[in-house]
């Protein structure tokens, strides 16, 4: 598979993707290539690391092009590399190097943020213990044994052991990953989790920069899939727990990932988040506040600003949610919004356009739902994640509920009159800033960044640019049939100031240029530095010491700390 991907021994920035670029599409694959094509002056590598070459029984494929200047791709799967363990044998361990251990997994359970000296040294996995040593010496059996009579007695022994060699076995990956990357300038991961360990391991194996960029909070979101996964099933019977007490297995994993997050960042030179609420969320979570800025993400301004002069004037009652078809969006409360709003407005429509792929049985609930509301006449079919129909069949369609999958939102934006999300979950959707770009006013949840995009949030003169739409709480469509009623009386003047808005704040803080500019500034920053020279130059009061001034939240290609 890697034979065919571009191979070089050098590169100025490397990037770990785990789980996106270039075979998951979505918000950080995008953000990967968007990178790497904005910016051709630099070169660089992706390293791809996933749990197996399989999603749903099908094998992955690359669904990104590659850009000229990607000059190294490589991929890696943690839990299908049958080849590369070792053969069982009956060796004793460095009884040293487990000592290292042990302490490394005391430290999950405080709030320090450094790793261990000995095992920021990729030589500590590659020699001292190695991943044989782990895997079947008496030491590791010694050390898993007496962590499992110490923290879990009550657990069935198996569970415990295989827990804890699941949970470090990964690190030997890595580790072996970090000795054969091609040199690098720049280390560069767009979360915490195995990419960002992959980031912080290869800067302390090089003294060379690594840049974080948060673009959800990762350990949030593994503690949220670990505490509702139910491939983990050992616990206590109800009438023993203590209160407080829960499944100690799910325990260990949820600990296991909040301290890789803290060695990311308390290794990185720059944390960025996309929006306020995430970097406080980073903050809150042991990131040294001085290293945290935030950085928007941006999109083609000019490009959609183009499809206004296709717009029908007033347009058409349209509401479009643009957006997976899976549970954490919501669809069924949009679907029983758009019933509400019909009592108001008869001709109103609601457009769902987004992959129909990743949950057959959601997008059949969908649309017996819409059905059973009258909304729909008949199930819709699909092919390749877009609505057998072409676009115009549907656009005539007598349906009222239509889903599209993927479409060209170039093509779908002009016939909106109204963006909506309705998620129960949300990182920074750039959907409502490409809306907005396209002279669409959005109603969304208050989630997220939902309520900086609408209603002002990076600053003062952002706030007085005014609402480009609305904001209302989760699973609420009442509320949201409310608002898309107010924003589609066209007579009103509402939907017009709220489109004048969404114009305002995307042309003034979401242009692609400007988050171009911001990473442009930083890499070249850090291009010809150290770790230690770079850690000098961007703040020379690292912590603890106290903040001599106040910080600037917002980097926008200008020095990001003024006195």
């Amino acid at each position: 598979m890697n034979s065919n991907f571009p191979k070089s021994s050098q590169v100025d920035i490397m990037l770990f993707s785990e789980g996106t670029y270039p075979y998951i599409k979505g918000g950080v694959s995008s953000w990967i290539l968007q990178l790497m094509k904005g910016l051709p002056e630099f070169t660089f590598g992706v390293c791809f690391i996933g749990a197996t070459p399989y999603i749903n029984g099908k094998k992955m494929e690359v669904c990104y092009e590659f850009p000229p200047n990607l000059k190294h791709l490589e991929v890696h799967y943690l839990f299908d590399n049958q080849d590369e363990t070792p053969t069982p044998s009956n060796i004793k361990g460095n009884a040293q190097g487990f000592s290292a251990i042990r302490k490394l997994h005391t430290s999950f359970t405080t709030k320090r943020g450094q790793m261990p000296k000995m095992l920021q040294n990729i030589d500590f996995y590659l020699q001292d213990v190695t991943f044989e040593d782990f895997l079947y010496s008496q030491e590791s059996w010694d050390f898993i044994n007496e962590l499992a009579m110490k923290n879990a007695p009550d657990i069935p022994f198996i569970d415990y052991f295989w827990t804890v060699r699941n949970i470090h076995r990964p690190i030997w990956i890595l580790a072996k990953i970090v000795k054969n990357l091609p040199k690098s300038k720049i280390y560069h991961s767009p979360s915490t989790g195995y990419a960002g360990f992959l980031g912080t391991l290869s800067s302390y194996t090089t003294q060379r920069p690594f840049i974080l960029t948060e673009h959800g909070i990762y350990t949030r979101e593994r503690k949220i899939d670990m505490l509702s996964a139910d491939w983990i099933e050992y616990k206590k019977p109800t009438l023993l727990q203590q209160p407080e007490e829960y499944n100690y297995i799910k325990k260990m994993w949820v600990e296991f990932f909040d301290k890789i997050g803290l060695f990311c960042y308390h290794r990185a030179n720059h944390i960025f988040s996309l929006y306020r609420g995430a970097q406080k969320i980073q903050i809150a979570l042991g990131a040294p506040e001085e290293r945290c800025e935030i950085i928007p993400n941006g999109v083609d301004v000019d490009g959609l600003m183009q499809t206004i002069k296709l717009r029908q004037d007033p347009p058409r009652p349209i509401v479009t949610l643009i957006g997976r078809v899976v549970p954490i969006k919501d669809i069924k409360t949009f679907i029983r919004a758009i019933k509400i709003a019909s009592q108001h407005i008869p001709d109103i429509e609601g457009w769902i356009v987004g992959a129909v792929d990743e949950d057959a049985e959601y997008v059949l609930e969908c649309q017996q739902m819409a059905i059973s509301l009258d909304l729909k006449f008949n199930l819709q079919t699909f092919t390749n994640n877009k609505a057998t129909k072409s676009l115009e069949e549907l656009e005539k369609d007598p349906d009222k509920i239509k889903f599209f999958g993927h479409q060209n939102i170039k093509e779908i934006l002009p016939k909106s009159a109204l963006q909506t999300l309705t998620s129960i979950s949300e990182g920074m959707p750039l959907v409502i800033l490409e809306g907005f770009a396209a002279g669409v006013p959005c109603v969304a949840t208050d989630v997220g960044s939902c309520r900086d995009l609408i209603e002002g949030g990076l600053n003062e003169d952002d706030k007085h640019i005014g609402l480009a739409g609305a904001l209302t709480s989760i699973a609420n469509p009442e509320a949201l049939a409310q608002e898309y009623v107010k924003f589609l009386n066209f007579h009103n003047g509402m939907w017009e100031q709220a489109q004048k808005n969404a114009l305002t704040r995307v042309q003034k803080y979401y242009k692609e240029e400007m988050f171009l500019n911001d990473y442009r500034a930083i890499y070249n920053e850090a291009l010809p530095l150290t770790y230690d020279e770079l850690k000098k130059k961007v703040f020379a009061y690292y912590a603890p010491n106290k903040l001599p001034y106040p910080k600037i939240k917002v980097k926008r290609g200008k020095v990001s700390w003024q006195a």
